[in-house]
């Protein structure tokens, strides 16, 4: 697998909330945060080590074999967690379509999943 992009930012909550969020992102009904586009599917959690790493198969139909690994790991407060995001893919598809899956994975994370936490 080839690795198209990679980004590492902290999250407010602790690891164990992380990994429960990413593990069965629709838990929680009142604070949605996997807000999929026409383009995207559900996402399978084909990894997952308790409460430091989950691995998703791919949210995008034209690019079924890509992957998107999370690696979890407590912050220095020990309150929140560095959260780092790792996608890859067979081959590369091209700087149009690796900028679009970069931009939606830092939307989703980064912005999305981040809200949920309060912040």
């Amino acid at each position: 697998m080839e690795v198209l992009g990679d980004r590492r930012r902290s999250q407010p909550a602790p690891p164990k909330h992380v990994f429960e969020a990413l593990t069965h992102p629709h838990r929680d009904p009142a604070r949605p945060w996997l807000k999929l586009l026409d383009d995207e599917v559900e996402p399978a959690v084909v990894e997952a080590r308790e409460h430091d790493l989950v691995v998703w198969s791919s949210i995008w139909r034209m690019h079924p074999r890509a992957r998107l690994r999370f690696e979890i790991e407590p912050d220095r407060s020990g309150q929140g967690s560095l959260l780092r995001w790792i996608l890859l893919d067979e081959i590369d598809p091209g700087p149009a379509s690796v900028g679009h899956m970069r931009k939606r994975v830092q939307q989703l994370i980064n912005a999305e999943l981040r809200f949920t936490f309060g912040q």
